[in-house]
């Protein structure tokens, strides 16, 4: 039967003045050009810009955006058959910072039609934190309008946003409206809407790789920022192991157990990879590979049989 197998997709290397090299040296991958930093690995992706493949066509099939337009019971289930999106509505990458990112904002949907772009809610599991690696996400506690313009005003923009010293395994939640930074020294699996929005607020003064200094998009990211969005913490597991519950996705992690079944006949999920190895329907998979679960795939093909004892993956689903 045609999907009673995972598919699996190419990914889209992105370079980044912040990125690195360690999607060649964590998981083993041939990347496009020697010497260049790729920052983003995109693992399916949706977008008239960027285009997910198929490593074997199914059914006539080559592309992400072919399976959600022409085969999409099939693959992503009965409950999806209606959903309004026309490209499917997640993106799913593999960041590698190995320099601090822009500290950033994503439109929010009551403003994202109003300031022209798409609105983004997201999620970070950490996979690898260098010591002292730091992420920023929400305001100090206090921090109003007001005091935020004036740290923009003096550079300071770092010095008024929140702090979290992630470790590997941890989980970042960030809404639209949140402002957010990742650190230099961490490499994340990030799952989030299909949107490509983000304004920079504050990119440290450096150039970008064509040595002139990045744009900013100060006037769009205060009209985007929820002022009244401080602390928020790294997010508690629920007993499942649920990380992100919203609207746009449902994301769990699970550990190694003898034939875990991966969902149930009639619903899709995308498996990522964390540590470990994985064997599904004669496929191997291993730390850094995402793989598409089909709806139409049967229960006999969905039992995993872990290759180690610490193997662990995310699950993401669309609700």
């Amino acid at each position: 039967m045609t999907w009673n197998r995972p598919l699996l997709f190419t990914p889209v290397h992105q370079t980044r003045v912040w990125g690195g090299r360690r999607l060649e040296s964590m998981f083993g991958r041939a990347l496009p050009a020697a010497g260049l930093p790729y920052g983003e690995s995109w693992e399916l992706c949706d977008r008239a810009e960027a285009q997910s493949a198929l490593r074997e066509p199914a059914d006539g099939c080559g592309m992400l955006h072919e399976l959600w337009t022409q085969r999409r019971h099939e693959v992503f289930g009965a409950g999806l058959t209606n959903h309004p999106a026309p490209r499917y509505p997640l993106l799913m990458k593999i960041l590698d910072a190995c320099d601090d990112l822009s500290i950033q904002v994503h439109p929010p949907a009551d403003a994202a039609a109003e300031l022209g772009g798409e609105p983004k809610t997201e999620m970070w599991f950490i996979v690898h934190a260098d010591p002292g690696a730091k992420l920023y996400a929400g305001l100090k506690a206090g921090v109003d309008r007001a005091a935020f313009e004036k740290a923009l005003a003096d550079g300071t923009v770092a010095d008024v946003t929140h702090v979290i010293e992630p470790r590997a395994g941890d989980c970042v939640f960030l809404p639209s409206g949140r402002v957010h930074a990742i650190g230099a020294g961490l490499v994340i699996y990030e799952i989030q809407q299909n949107s490509d929005t983000t304004y920079r607020v504050f990119d440290w003064n450096r150039a970008g790789l064509d040595g002139r200094p990045r744009a900013l998009h100060i006037a769009e990211s205060l009209r985007s920022i929820r002022f009244d969005d401080f602390e928020p913490a790294p997010v508690t597991p629920q007993p499942d192991g649920t990380l992100a519950s919203c609207e746009h996705f449902h994301v769990r992690l699970r550990k190694a157990a003898p034939d875990a079944a991966l969902g149930a006949p009639g619903e899709h999920l995308v498996i990522a990879l964390v540590r470990g190895a994985l064997s599904v329907a004669g496929v191997s998979l291993k730390a850094g590979d995402f793989a598409l679960i089909p709806a139409a795939m049967e229960a006999a093909p969905r039992k995993a049989t872990p290759g180690a004892e610490d193997t662990a993956w995310l699950e993401a689903r669309i609700p």
